[in-house]
């Protein structure tokens, strides 16, 4: 498959997931919510596996590393997203994850000694300053405070999780296990780890009866974690994380223009000076993104 078609079909879901999740809310808790979705997803991943002819049966020394990729990638990462996302606005939080594609980057020119050039960085740079002037009036506005400053070393820890989580995917080669069981042992382990840790909470066992709650779950599972998931990785293991790492320059324009169509957002010229910031750095870091050998 083309690199155009792993690197958009990724960013058009989880563009698109932002807007899924708002019928996640209500009743189950987030986290319940999210390990049924991941122990789902892993479900589909070990059926895939399966039908493509790879086993799904891995030696007692891989299951500490799929566990940790699990724990990281998907229970430690998303559960201090949406804690961070429930005490600053979704603007601050985008901007927070933008510099995922500096840490991304970073840790394939030390990890994978993949290059890493001036050129890239500064459109890096230029992709992150667009996504700040895009996001400025929500920023501005944003109340401060000791909560406030929680959720940003949330976010920014999220971050590290999440391009952790990155890393150890990849350092997990091909020729020791395929991505397909990978992803699939991964998130099953993060979702027992988000469950256990709801239950040691006090988290009560709660079933939302809403069509809406199961149209998003369906989609949140196999669009948002299963396909969109397969895709990235295929990106970051053919071109390396910091290619990889420009779906997060991507998503929140994707996401606004979601937004404008369903929720009355409207553009400002502060937007759409950052719209044009992200889309020049864009298109001056794509052909320079470090790759894999």
């Amino acid at each position: 498959m083309a690199d155009k078609a792993l690197f958009w079909i990724p960013t058009l879901i989880w563009a698109t997931t932002w807007h899924a999740l708002t019928h996640q809310t209500g009743v189950v808790p987030i986290t319940q919510s999210i390990a049924y979705r991941f122990f789902l997803a892993g479900c589909l991943f070990f059926v895939y596996a399966r039908i493509k002819g790879e086993t799904v049966w891995v030696p007692l020394r891989l299951h500490g590393p799929l566990a940790l990729v699990g724990v990281v990638q998907f229970g430690l990462n998303y559960w201090c997203t949406y804690a961070a996302s429930q005490v600053i606005t979704s603007g601050l939080l985008a901007v927070l994850f933008s510099w995922m594609v500096f840490s991304n980057a970073i840790a394939g020119h030390f990890l994978f000694h993949q290059p890493l050039s001036r050129r890239f960085v500064w459109a890096c740079l230029l992709g992150v300053t667009g996504i700040a002037l895009i996001f400025w009036p929500e920023i501005v506005h944003t109340q401060g405070g000791w909560p406030v400053w929680r959720g940003v070393a949330l976010g920014l820890v999220a971050v590290v999780f999440a391009t952790t989580g990155n890393v150890l995917t990849l350092q997990i080669s091909p020729s020791k296990m395929p991505l397909v069981p990978v992803l699939a042992w991964a998130m099953v382990y993060g979702a027992v780890a988000l469950f256990v840790a709801g239950q040691l909470a006090g988290q009560p066992l709660l079933l939302d009866t809403r069509p809406s709650y199961w149209i998003s779950f369906a989609y949140l599972t196999v669009i948002g974690s299963f396909t969109a998931f397969l895709f990235y990785f295929k990106l970051a293991q053919r071109d390396g994380p910091g290619k990889a790492g420009m779906v997060g320059l991507v998503i929140p324009l994707v996401a606004l223009a979601v937004s404008a169509a369903f929720e009355g957002w409207r553009p400002t010229w502060m937007s759409g000076a950052g719209l044009l910031c992200c889309l020049l750095g864009l298109w001056w870091a794509n052909e320079n993104a470090p790759k894999t050998s």
